[in-house]
């Protein structure tokens, strides 16, 4: 199959495919997911996409009828179905269906197991790419991996239309996370990145980011940084399941990173290689790319309002971005 969707024990072509009307998830978005990509066909960390499938179910008291082991099995199953070896994984269970529509969720059946794979290629890591900034508006229960994402679609939607591939979300000042991935700085040397608290999502990205830096002896630091500090760093990393360590060359129209290319190649090239030698991919769109100066170029301050206009002919990175992984949230 080139593509599949899954859905209770049923599989088809996504178009194809019915759900009954009374799920609660076409009411309240009553549900959890999780997504990664596969290469090679190898299905990336899927055991660590797994665990915090489950956690958020636990935390919303959604019961998912079978165990880790038997779910990533079936998700591994599903995976060899489809054609291409590159993949987008995604998989979300929803509460159940209920006779009437009612807020508590005491007459919801047992919770529908929902699939969807299609072939997607991975993006090249070392391009860069523009960001801007907006007002986090969600709730206080961001570690829990929910389909509620509207502020997250919002968010999007407003990075899209301003030729951008991400939004950095913001509370008050403090960077939280980005609208489907997250985000980390490097200053001086060392990684700093907001604390896995209620507030963000513990990306498996995130954390594996985290376990190379402290591979290659760069310090780590996870407390709060703010927008000006974002702005005033080295280097402006994202992190997510489908774009594993993407830097920033503008945030909101303004240049930034750009001071410490070597260390930021040394922590890419130390991603890549984990993921290639756990997927047995070969080397991906990217490997042989030259580090930026730390002058003006790509990714670094440019000086000069003819350079800026320069910087600014691609924002997005739109290169890198158009036949990309779709988002995993913060994967």
């Amino acid at each position: 199959m080139r593509e599949l969707a899954y859905y209770n024990g049923e599989i088809g072509l996504p178009d194809e495919m019915r759900v009954p009307f009374n799920d609660r998830v076409h009411w309240f978005g009553d549900g959890v997911y999780d997504a990664t990509c596969c290469a090679n066909r190898v299905v990336f960390l899927l055991d660590e996409h797994m665990d915090r499938f489950f956690k958020s179910a636990e935390m919303l008291e959604i019961s998912l009828g079978a165990s880790k082991r038997e779910l990533a099995e079936l998700i591994r199953s599903l995976s060899g179905k489809v054609d291409s070896p590159d993949q987008f994984v995604y998989w979300q269970a929803t509460r159940g269906g209920a006779a009437t529509r009612a807020h508590d969720f005491q007459g919801a059946g047992g919770s529908n197991l929902w699939a969807m794979i299609r072939p997607a290629k991975l993006i090249d890591v070392y391009e860069k790419i523009a960001l801007i900034t907006v007002p986090d508006t969600r709730y206080l229960h961001c570690d829990i991996k929910t389909l509620n994402l509207l502020p997250n679609v919002m968010a999007s939607e407003k990075a899209k239309r301003a030729g951008c591939a991400e939004a950095v979300m913001h509370r008050d000042g403090r960077v939280t996370e980005n609208a489907h991935s997250n985000v980390s700085i490097l200053k001086d040397g060392v990684l700093r990145t907001a604390p896995a608290d209620n507030l963000i999502l513990a990306g498996v990205a995130r954390a594996h980011l985290i376990g190379r830096c402290r591979e290659l002896g760069v310090p780590v630091d996870e407390t709060p940084f703010t927008v000006r500090e974002m702005m005033e760093a080295d280097e402006v990393i994202t992190s997510s399941a489908s774009t594993f360590c993407l830097s920033a060359k503008l945030i909101d129209g303004q240049p930034v990173g750009g001071r410490a290319p070597e260390l930021l190649r040394r922590i890419q090239d130390a991603v890549m290689a984990e993921f290639r030698e756990l997927t047995g991919a070969g080397a991906g769109a990217g490997a042989e790319a030259p580090i930026a100066g730390a002058g003006a170029g790509a990714g670094a301050p440019v000086a000069g309002a003819a350079a800026a206009e320069a910087e600014a002919a691609d924002p997005a990175g739109k290169a890198a971005m158009a036949a990309a992984v779709p988002a995993a949230a913060n994967g």
